[in-house]
């Protein structure tokens, strides 16, 4: 009898949970489209841009410097020494080790800027999602901007709420890729 009973006990548990899990809500959202509509990530872009700018401005000053190492070398006399053009070759290589070395960290700065910057609205974005899916009582949200999901249950696109909800018009189209 009693192995009756918790037989009875887990059957009930599990058609329990089975109709629990049938009546999750799914619903999808392109977080690409909504974070590119975010004014927050347009001035993030435009302050990226502009600091790539400012960094790429100083790296001129390298450029220019090799050039004129190459130039000098090319028009130096044919009887100069061997030790001579091996100085200039010398020079000519550590300015362009310090030109890919300044390229690398200039790389890394525009990476850790992107982060610092784009970080909140990654988080805003996120939060106003997790908010707009709690208030619909949707228990998943899939990301549908990376073009991968092939096969999915259906569900509703919530991309029009989180826009209102974030403040932004549900027709703002996203920002043109660069």
């Amino acid at each position: 009898m009693k192995k009756y009973v918790i037989i009875a006990i887990v059957a009930f548990t599990g058609f329990c949970s089975v109709k629990a899990n049938a009546q999750t809500k799914i619903a999808h959202i392109n977080a690409q489209a909504l974070i590119e509509s975010m004014t927050e990530y347009k001035k993030a872009q435009t302050d990226i841009e502009s600091y790539a700018a400012t960094l790429e401005k100083e790296s001129g000053a390298l450029v220019a410097e090799y050039n004129k190492k190459m130039k000098d070398f090319e028009n130096s006399p044919k009887e100069e020494s061997d030790a001579m053009k091996a100085v200039k070759v010398k020079e000519i290589q550590d300015i362009q080790k310090r030109l890919q070395d300044y390229e690398q960290v200039a790389r890394e700065k525009i990476g850790q800027k992107q982060g610092d910057l784009l970080k909140p609205v990654y988080d805003k974005a996120r939060k106003a999602i997790e908010d707009v899916a709690k208030e619909k009582g949707y228990g998943y949200v899939i990301d549908n901007s990376g073009g991968t999901l092939l096969v999915s249950p259906a569900g509703d696109d919530i991309l029009a709420t989180v826009k209102t909800k974030l403040g932004i018009s549900a027709t703002a189209a996203p920002a043109a890729a660069k």
